[in-house]
């Protein structure tokens, strides 16, 4: 029977625990041996392997988080760490990893490929921040979190007319700022990709004021700028009352949704095809809803951008 591995590596998103249970039912299925790797790349690392059976994936569908843990694992990044990690994988007679996670965790599974072991990705963060697909497991959950509690932070904020900044997750990448700021109409969207204009924020904001509205919502990804100086410039030029919020990891936990759940389960079933197909050294991505497969190194290179002109279009809807 041939043995194939699975593990979780880089930041939890909701839908991992979907995409192992894929993995480990449909392996099953076709005669494969799958086991799963604890804490990501230190646990392959460590030898920290357990074989999966069809009733060890149950009821875990609807659970955030990742069964198998993760962590990240800097010294990975040393080939003779490697090649400790590929010995563990050939004392188990392993010669396949399914990779779920993001760049970080691409970069390893590639790192396995150099060392003749076969490697597909599956893309899981909620950063949505892969290039080539445009959907990776976590970040519709993590939008629906967030749209979730803005909606209660805007009945404060009404109640007291008051401006509230919320700080989201998103340190290169804007996205969950973006369509959480679109799907919450908000006033004010601020991500990495474009330099903040604090000058248009300012005025937005008196703006809204002006026309009578009972608050104002600022969305910003933490790596534009923190909820803290946004709102020490805002409270400076129009000396009003600013509050914050920092949701925090909150963003990460609960139920996955429904289309993470869906996602996460074809994506884990479509990697055992592959392997069936013996294709390896691949990603798995989402174009136009199809699930497609691209070259490791085409994804790592790649560029995800952005669509900035979706801040144009808050602007004009929050009047």
């Amino acid at each position: 029977m041939k043995n194939i591995a699975v593990l979780t590596s880089g930041g939890d998103a909701p839908g991992m625990n979907a995409a192992i249970r894929a993995v480990v039912r449909k392996g099953n299925k076709e005669g494969f041996n799958v086991y799963g790797i604890s804490h990501g790349f230190l646990g392959l690392i460590r030898g920290d392997f357990k074989k999966l059976e069809v009733r060890d994936v149950g009821d875990i569908i609807h659970r955030g988080g990742t069964i198998l843990y993760s962590a990240r694992c800097e010294e990975f990044k040393e080939v003779d760490v490697q090649k400790e990690a590929v010995k563990n994988l050939e004392e188990h007679d392993i010669d396949t990893v399914i990779v779920i996670g993001g760049d970080g965790s691409f970069r390893g599974a590639l790192a396995l490929e150099s060392h003749g072991i076969k490697t597909i990705g599956i893309p899981a963060t909620i950063d949505n921040d892969i290039p080539f697909t445009e959907y990776t497991i976590g970040f519709d959950t993590s939008l629906n979190t967030i749209l979730e509690a803005i909606d209660r932070i805007r009945d404060t904020a009404t109640s007291h007319e008051r401006t509230f900044i919320v700080e989201v997750m998103g340190r290169e990448s804007g996205a969950l700022a973006l369509y959480s700021s679109l799907a919450s109409g908000a006033e004010v969207s601020l991500v990495p990709e474009v330099a903040e204009d604090m000058p248009k924020v300012i005025e937005k904001v008196e703006e809204s004021i002006k026309l009578g509205k009972k608050h104002s919502i600022v969305i910003v990804a933490e790596g534009a700028m923190s909820a803290d100086e946004c709102s020490k410039m805002i409270t400076e030029a129009l000396n009003i009352e600013v509050r914050t919020s920092v949701l925090g990891h909150i963003q990460r936990g609960g139920k996955p949704t429904a289309r993470d759940r869906i996602y996460a389960s074809r994506l884990g079933s479509t990697a055992i095809d592959l392997i069936l197909e013996d294709k390896h050294h691949v990603a798995l991505i989402v174009n136009k809803g199809k699930i497609e497969m691209k070259d490791f190194k085409k994804v790592l290179q790649g560029n995800k951008i952005l669509d900035t002109s979706i801040l144009k279009m808050i602007d004009e809807l929050s009047i």
